[in-house]
């Protein structure tokens, strides 16, 4: 076969022919700045004719890095979580990285200590943290973090001064959602929010809860009442709120699948939607928009934040193999609201 006689390129055939040194070639691929110009780009050319493709392996010896990232996640059932990792996997094999995937059991594990000795010796460049904050599933970082030997990147979770975070800006997804109810004449607002524990779940609430106040209505706890994400937990969540608060002509819920329940028991005790009852979403699944009626909701782009995450530590590893500290800071995602039949809004919502 034509594949079986193919000779691999080597940096050996790359300098001879740019009529270099391995080292020169070396040093171009490892984009050190000691080269001239003219060299590195005859080299480049080159590089690209042959079509040769450095080893990993060499790479990393050359520059003592194993070009592997460390992801720990949790709660891959759910929707979030599973896209965030499919952005994580998208960006890193676009930079060259590798992934070592660590899935917690819950997401109130605290023996992190273990899992991060685990991901150093296996010599990671870097690690995601990509388990959403609950609870006091954070507080063990705390003293870990003190001269750690790489980069961390967190991902959904409050402000800490000091480390490195990438997340959505939920509270003002949740003002989203119910000022544009409120927009359409609503004043009566229920929310079905999210387990207590977590983070996300408690911003979306305050930006229901202080769109209210600042329209002058009550956010009351009778107004509200508690899912744990899941579809079946949403219809069981919105057929308490419908009891305790029956004035309600709107609801925001704080994620998809939980609105997707709402949906269900509304139609099967014959509540018009929108007509009798407004639902709004949060997360901006795809297969909102075949909901029906298809559902308005807050859309924040979950593959975007771990590809957003890759980029961050990639940048890090960087900083750190360069000698110098690493600047900590918190990137703030924009969530947007997309409009459709659940609250009012056109039948249909082409992409």
């Amino acid at each position: 076969m034509a594949a079986a006689g193919r000779r691999r390129v080597t940096i050996k055939h790359v300098a001879r022919e740019a009529l270099v040194s391995t080292q020169t070639v070396s040093r171009v691929i490892n984009e050190r700045p000691d080269v001239a110009p003219e060299t590195r780009q005859r080299v480049l050319d080159v590089i690209e004719r042959l079509s040769y493709k450095p080893s990993a392996l060499a790479r990393s010896l050359i520059r003592q890095r194993s070009h592997t990232l460390g992801v720990v996640t949790a709660g891959l059932q759910y929707m979030g979580p599973a896209r965030t990792l499919n952005g994580i996997t998208a960006k890193a094999e676009e930079l060259g990285y590798t992934l070592l995937l660590e899935e917690l059991a819950d997401f109130a594990y605290r023996d992190v200590e273990h899992i991060l000795d685990n991901l150093l010796a296996r010599q990671v460049d870097g690690i995601i943290w990509a388990v959403q904050e609950a609870g006091d599933n954070r507080e063990a970082f705390t003293t870990l973090l003190d001269d750690f030997p790489v980069p961390i990147v967190f991902l959904t979770m409050h402000e800490v001064p000091g480390w490195h975070i990438i997340t959505f800006d939920n509270y003002l997804g949740g003002r989203l959602a119910t000022e544009h109810l409120l927009a359409h004449g609503h004043r009566c607002i229920g929310h079905i929010m999210g387990p207590a524990t977590w983070w996300e779940a408690r911003e979306r609430r305050r930006g229901w809860e202080e769109a209210m106040h600042a329209a002058g209505l009550p956010a009351a706890d009778g107004h509200c009442a508690q899912g744990n994400w899941s579809s079946a937990q949403g219809e069981q969540a919105f057929a308490r709120l419908h009891q305790q608060f029956p004035e309600m002509t709107a609801v925001f819920v704080a994620n998809d699948q939980m609105a997707l329940g709402v949906l269900n028991h509304a139609h099967r005790h014959g509540i018009r939607v929108p007509e009798d009852l407004a639902v709004v979403g949060f997360d901006g699944l795809p297969e909102a928009a075949y909901f029906w009626p298809p559902l308005s909701t807050v859309y924040h782009n979950q593959s975007e934040l771990g590809c957003r995450a890759v980029s961050q530590i990639a940048d890090l590893v960087e900083v750190v193999e360069a000698a110098e500290a690493p600047r900590a800071q918190v990137t703030w995602l924009q969530p947007e609201l997309v409009v459709r039949a659940s609250s009012g809004g056109p039948l249909s919502n082409p992409a």
